[in-house]
């Protein structure tokens, strides 16, 4: 075996006929000698389970945290956002599909040590890491270190990710994560089956164990699709699932479809296709709902839920208001607002600044 492979056997076991089942995530891939998972960067390299991205990335961006999207993570700052290559789904509108859905290991081309990552950001003045553009579920042995660098510097870490990985691997994942942003990609399992070629359910069990159990700091994505689950009775169900297993106070963010990859069929997303989803939203309880891939200046803002003040205004990921005082709470009457807050905003603003990690090694 080549000496710089990184065996990662802690979550797979080997099968009588010599394949290694992976049990990272749900979909459970029984991958023969010199095959990979669907994900395509999990191999079974003489009978043991080998990542092949470990260390290496497709690419380095400094970007305001609202893109990815956290409205209430420390709002204004920037963070350093990063992929490998690979995903786990199969998402017929991926909209990073030229890094997710690579098939060729060069995508990943910039070797990237922990370390070195952990330097840029705090040399970059960047508040956070972000494992995003592919999924790092996939990769988390190597996020986990990449944490560990951050964490050492005081630098947080943040997850962009459908949530789909098995009890174990999340528990030891999400140990070292500080927010996520979860894509709930539909609300049926029809949705997730036809076009994710995944399931539902372990998703929401994801959604749960992180607002129950953890610490992290969660907020939630959801694409809406013109025709496929936009539905009124699926976002009804769906907001009212959220206000009663997950709470009021968790932001929900409504995203405009664009058509690509293997849905460039179908329309974009009407704007108020994503306004009538926000109203719905917030008729069913939720406190903090927003809309995004458009210009929305009510959608994008932050409004307190006690007495109604614009507390966050925001104009294409760049802040043009901030009531909030030093503890995360209105300054008009006082109501704390649910999040990650410092004692004053991040003024990084909407810029998005390629990084080449070689010069932080």
């Amino acid at each position: 075996m080549d000496p710089l492979l990184r065996i990662v056997d802690h979550f797979s076991r080997p099968l009588p006929d010599g394949r290694i089942l992976c049990e990272v995530c749900p979909r459970a891939c029984k991958i023969g000698l010199g095959q990979r998972g669907l994900c395509y960067v999990r191999q079974n390299v003489d009978g043991h389970m080998v990542l092949t991205t470990d260390g290496l990335s497709s690419g380095f961006c400094v970007d305001p945290i609202e893109k990815k999207p956290l409205y209430h993570f420390y709002p204004g700052s920037s963070v350093l956002s990063f992929g490998t290559a690979g995903c786990n789904l199969a998402c017929a509108f991926c909209q990073n599909h030229e890094i997710s859905k690579s098939r060729e290991v060069d995508t990943s081309a910039q070797k990237a040590a922990p370390e070195a990552i952990a330097r840029a950001a705090g040399e970059l003045g960047c508040a956070s890491v972000a494992f995003t553009y592919n999924d790092p579920v996939i990769f988390f042995e190597y996020a986990e270190d990449v944490a560990a660098a951050c964490h050492a510097r005081g630098v947080k870490t943040v997850a962009v990710t459908a949530g789909y990985i098995n009890p174990e691997p999340r528990a030891e994942f999400y140990r070292c994560i500080d927010a996520a942003n979860v894509d709930l990609k539909g609300f049926t399992e029809d949705f997730y089956r036809r076009h994710t070629a995944s399931h539902l359910e372990p998703v929401l069990d994801t959604l749960k164990y992180l607002r129950r159990e953890t610490d992290v700091w969660l907020e939630i994505t959801t694409l809406l699709i013109p025709g496929e689950n936009d539905s009124r009775e699926e976002i009804d169900a769906m907001t009212r699932w959220i206000a009663k297993e997950l709470g009021t106070e968790i932001p929900l963010h409504f995203s405009a479809f664009h058509p690509d990859y293997r849905m460039l069929g179908h329309r974009s997303t009407p704007k108020a296709t994503l306004q009538r989803a926000r109203a719905q939203a917030i008729a069913n309880g939720l406190k903090h709902v927003y809309v995004g891939n458009v210009r929305d200046p009510e959608g994008e803002t932050t409004f307190c839920a006690g007495c109604g003040a614009a507390l966050i205004g925001r104009d294409a990921y760049e802040l043009t208001a901030y009531e909030l005082d030093a503890s995360g709470a209105c300054r008009r009457c006082g109501d704390p607002l649910a999040g990650r807050f410092a004692a004053q905003p991040g003024h990084w603003g909407r810029r998005r600044m390629p990084v080449a990690i070689e010069a932080y090694a």
